[in-house]
């Protein structure tokens, strides 16, 4: 195998004293914790767009990403993707990877040349899994970015679009059974609208779900036994989107009969355009029976946008993998890094780094969340201060027999209410002691 990242050997874990940037510190792949291998609580994995398709664009400037295949274009810069791909992955100990049908193959001059690209490429990529063992978590196909989409996909008023997207989800989910990818997901990226005056929303709402239950049809006759999975944004692109957060999808699911039939794959930085923490939206899916896969990253408070950035926050680390551990795993899911090196990070080196640091720093959540879980801190005090309704009035009212009518002759008896502190800052401070310690 011919090395593009030349310079940089095999990532090892050196331990929390470690300097070196090229090391773990926190993240030891065979290390056990509450009874399973590190590598098998996070299985992570690289997502192929930002990674390998990033060149450091923005609205106000051009690529600056140092790369080993600038300067190729089409399928030869396609195949060098390839190859730094699974290089990057198994010099990190990344085990799966994740992808857009456009990161992987040109888009073309038309959809059967898009498709050819797709199965040129695709048998590289088999090449590579075989050789290294690297396995796909999951697929999706981009239906958001050309102009066609402009308006939607499932929800475009153009049912040609519609179709067009349709023929992509078919594609990209053979792919991904091709692959042996457990997962398959779809964002949206327009499903949503910018005003009312042009939308009947009610109409691309149900086109949405026609869309999903469609695919969940032809995932049943192809044999696909992947996890189907939706993944919330509130904006961004468009205004509203139709997939605003966990609950507005769980919610959506429920009306069209097809909540047994998904679940979700969270984004940290999406969880914050919505308003919410990302642990809030980890425990409104893993409540409802939801919580399918995660993407790993986090956006900047004092920005408005999705900045996708490589995750350094331990503290929402840890709340994370509280969320993953209550909720037994993620498998078939995983921790997708849905993140990118910031644009003054060009070199090949940093992005090695990003990676590590996201790495530890889930290992590191991990670690302490597990210690939260097993001396009960948390859980303990939660429990107790739901006491009332374990007995008395609070287990009538849990067990389903009693009435408005018993309930008002009830506090009429008890009408002198005492509660209890609910020790926020306390907790707070008990999850700190936790991260300084661990």
């Amino acid at each position: 195998m011919i090395e593009l990242f030349k310079g940089i050997n095999k990532i090892e874990y050196e331990g929390p004293d470690s300097t070196n940037p090229l090391a773990f510190k926190y993240y030891n792949a065979e290390k056990l914790v509450a009874g399973r291998k590190m590598k098998d609580h996070l299985r992570f994995a690289m997502s192929y767009w930002h990674t390998m398709t990033g060149g450091g664009q923005d609205p106000f400037g051009n690529a600056t990403m140092q790369r080993p295949y600038n300067g190729l274009e089409g399928l030869e810069l396609s195949k060098a993707r390839v190859d730094a791909a699974f290089e990057l992955m198994s010099k990190l100990g990344i085990e799966y990877f994740c992808f857009h049908d456009l990161d992987i193959a040109p888009e073309g001059n038309s959809l059967k040349e898009k498709f050819d690209n797709l199965d040129i490429v695709v048998e590289v990529i088999e090449e590579k899994m075989k050789e290294t063992g690297i396995k796909c978590l999951w697929g999706t196909t981009n239906a958001f970015s050309h102009p066609r989409f402009m308006h939607g996909a499932a929800t475009s008023p153009n049912a040609d679009v519609f179709a067009f997207a349709a023929a992509q989800v078919k594609k990209a989910m053979e792919i991904t059974h091709r692959l042996g990818g457990v997962n398959y997901v779809f964002w949206g990226g327009r499903e949503g609208y910018e005003t009312l005056l042009n939308t009947d929303m009610e109409t691309e709402l149900d086109n949405m779900a026609r869309f999903l239950s469609m695919a969940y049809d032809y995932k049943q006759k192809i044999g696909f036994k992947g996890q189907l999975l939706i993944e919330p944004k509130p904006k961004e692109p468009t205004k509203h989107q139709y997939d605003y957060d966990a609950m507005n999808v769980i919610g959506f699911l429920r009306k069209y009969n097809l909540q047994d039939k998904f679940k979700l794959n969270i984004e940290a930085n999406h969880a914050t355009l919505a308003g919410h923490t990302f642990q809030h939206e980890l425990a409104v899916a893993r409540i409802n029976g939801m919580l399918g896969s995660i993407d790993a990253n986090q956006g900047d408070m004092l920005l408005g946008w999705d900045t996708d950035q490589f995750p350094t926050n331990i503290y929402d680390a840890v709340l994370a993998m509280y969320e993953v551990l209550k909720n037994d795993g993620l498998t078939p899911g995983g921790l997708n890094f849905d993140a990118k090196v910031r644009r003054g990070s060009y070199q090949p080196d940093d992005l090695f780094i990003a990676y590590i640091v996201g790495m530890d720093t889930f290992a590191k959540g991990l670690l302490v969340a597990e210690k939260l879980i097993s001396d009960g801190v948390l859980e303990d005090f939660v429990s107790n201060r739901y006491r009332s309704y374990s007995s008395g009035i609070g287990r009538e009212i849990t067990d389903g027999t009693t009435d408005f009518e018993k309930l008002a002759a009830y506090a009429m008896e008890h009408d002198q209410i005492h509660n209890e502190s609910g020790r926020q800052e306390m907790l707070e401070d008990i999850v700190n002691r936790y991260i300084y310690r661990s």
